[in-house]
């Protein structure tokens, strides 16, 4: 089996010299991924094998900033090249990165490689791999999709009526949603229904594209299975086929498609009048301005954006390329299912990112609560959408006041905290 991510990034002359000359120096590799022991000894043997002398040190945000705060004022240092989350990069100055347009590098996704332009008109990072949350449902579900759908392609419209259909065929609801106590619902409204409805998340929090969203979800519970309350990981629900339609992160998913990959699909969630919102997970690969050796570093970006690589770093970290790629067929069922679905979604040409909150500090557990108090009350307890929204919009308002976190996308940028309109 053979899935193919299309690469939107063609390499470049410049970009084949530099992947052809070797580092001349070691480059120190300084790294918020792949921390965890076995995964950075992964990297280091697999995917970093033929790529020269490189030191990968993977470190907590803390320490990692820490240090590449100290070199850049001190105007010169060792760390050569920086992994990192998209939020970690647009934390920082742009002046304190080195414009990569001239390597011709870049991901499937327009939009991965816009936003990795932080505001400029050249890309300050290169993406570099990417997760997500996607769509899962049994192979029984698919002779009754509304007629003329497509799952690649649904709107929400089209999942709700999908829903139905199925309720009305089986006479119990098989939507599956992880509402519950470690169910990551809130990523699901910060990620996939605001964007989706609103173009936004924050300043749009309680706007009236806010209130229509919300009235989305109320139709959509109610075809989904009561017990999601309960659903934290819907890998369970979909092998006992209490659920046949669900929503969860990739690894929440993946015990279904391994254990019986010939019963379940993988797909993209759907779209809203706003686009198609979907939460990607993006790291990305950037140089700072005080790098000792700029070609170095450079062939290095090469190397890791090479094809064979990208698949090296699927293994090693259980990241998704974000180039054209073959996947291998020794891969796990849950891998390649996942990843075609990852693929489309991110490329699609509706991609609206809600891309993970920063800036928020210790204030990130009280950010989600506010989505989750918001949908308990006007999805669970029934209580008027715009009263609710209203009265949850102070305590959002007062914690991003206190964090002065700016807007991420896809809210429009702000000077300063991210206002709620």
């Amino acid at each position: 089996m053979t899935l193919k991510f299309q690469f939107a990034g063609a390499v470049s002359g410049l970009a084949l010299l530099v992947a052809a000359t070797a580092a001349q120096a070691e480059v120190l590799f300084w790294s918020t991924q792949a921390k965890p022991v076995e995964e950075a000894q992964a990297v280091r043997e697999q995917v970093l094998d033929g790529a020269g002398e490189v030191d990968y040190q993977p470190n907590d945000a803390g320490p990692w900033l820490t240090r590449l705060n100290a070199e850049l004022k001190a105007g010169s240092g060792s760390i050569g090249l920086l992994g990192a989350l998209h939020g970690d990069f647009s934390a920082m100055s742009t002046d304190d990165l080195v414009d990569l347009d001239e390597l011709g590098l870049g991901a499937q996704s327009d939009t991965f490689n816009n936003l990795a332009q932080l505001g400029t008109d050249a890309k300050q990072y290169i993406p570099w791999m990417q997760a997500s949350y996607i769509m899962a449902a049994n192979t029984k579900a698919l002779e009754h999709l509304p007629e003329g759908a497509d799952i690649n392609t649904l709107t929400y419209d089209q999942l709700i009526a999908w829903a139905t259909n199925v309720k009305e065929a089986t006479g119990s609801a098989k939507f599956g949603f992880p509402a519950g106590p470690k169910g990551l619902k809130h990523r699901f409204f910060q990620g996939y229904l605001y964007p989706s409805y609103t173009d936004g998340v924050v300043r749009t929090f309680a706007s009236d594209k806010a209130v229509t969203a919300w009235e989305k979800m109320k139709e959509l519970w109610a075809v989904t299975n009561p017990g999601s309350t309960n659903f934290s990981f819907l890998q369970e629900q979909l092998l006992n086929e209490d659920v046949w339609i669900a929503f969860d992160h990739t690894s929440r998913l993946a015990a279904a498609f391994n254990e019986r990959p010939d019963d379940f699909v993988a797909f993209p969630a759907p779209a809203g009048p706003e686009g198609r919102g979907f939460m990607p997970v993006i790291a990305g690969i950037a140089i700072p301005r005080t790098a000792p050796d700029m070609e170095a570093s450079k062939a290095l970006i090469a190397h890791l954006m090479n094809p064979e690589t990208q698949v090296a770093t699927l293994r090693a970290t259980n990241f998704f390329p974000v180039v054209d790629v073959a996947l291998p067929d020794d891969l796990p069922p849950s891998v390649k299912a996942a990843g075609n679905a990852v693929a489309i979604m991110s490329a699609s040409p509706d991609a609206n990112p809600g891309l993970l909150p920063a800036g928020l500090g210790n204030k990130g557990g009280d950010f989600n609560r506010v989505f989750v108090d918001t949908f308990e009350r006007i999805v669970l307890a029934g209580q008027p959408i715009e009263r609710v929204l209203d009265d949850q919009k102070k305590t959002l308002v007062r914690i991003m006041n206190e964090t002065g976190a700016p807007c991420w996308a896809p809210d429009a940028p702000s000077e300063g905290a991210c206002p709620v309109e």
